[in-house]
């Protein structure tokens, strides 16, 4: 029985390593190139979290979130899968979340750089690059908190100037 089992874990893990070391066949690529093109950039917030750990902050019974959760699948609002939650732009939307960004570009003192890049971790923005060009940064926020962003940032030292942009709608 144990070398049944040992003999199974051996064929799993070579199978495994198969997986991860097999080149992607031109129908895999194909196919994930498919899925690219015609797919739509979303934003989403991601949960991990284990459904007894969740129905345990919200003090419903599992039961109860699953009765939740499948409603709100139905409807659009979340995605499940094996171990996660995803909420999609129309929850967002439901909870009077934007997700039209904004887009702050920051010019930066070269002295103060590493100064202003710590203070900008600390923002609650989306997405915070570092870049090269004219401007030294691209802030992403979602659109509802541009303003409060921005004043956080006229506040920190070395930050010479800012350039914002918000969007009207989405075209791709």
């Amino acid at each position: 029985m144990q070398c049944d089992l040992v003999s199974q874990l051996r064929i799993q893990l070579n199978n495994a390593q198969v997986t991860f070391l097999e080149p992607l066949t031109k129908r895999s690529i194909q196919l994930l190139k498919t899925l690219y093109e015609k797919g739509k950039s979303t934003n989403t917030y991601t949960l991990r979290v284990k459904q007894d750990e969740l129905s345990g902050q919200l003090g419903v019974s599992r039961q109860a979130l699953n009765v939740h959760l499948r409603k709100l699948k139905s409807r659009g609002y979340i995605r499940t899968g094996r171990g996660f939650i995803d909420v999609t732009d129309k929850g967002l939307n439901a909870l009077g979340i934007s997700t039209t960004p904004a887009f702050i570009l920051l010019k930066v003192s070269p002295i103060k750089r590493i100064h202003v890049y710590d203070q900008i971790r600390e923002l609650a923005v989306s997405r915070a690059f570092r870049i090269a060009g004219e401007v030294d940064a691209l802030i992403i926020v979602e659109r509802d908190n541009l303003d409060d962003v921005l004043k956080k940032l006229y506040g920190i030292d070395g930050i010479e100037d800012t350039r914002s942009y918000v969007t009207i709608e989405e075209i791709k």
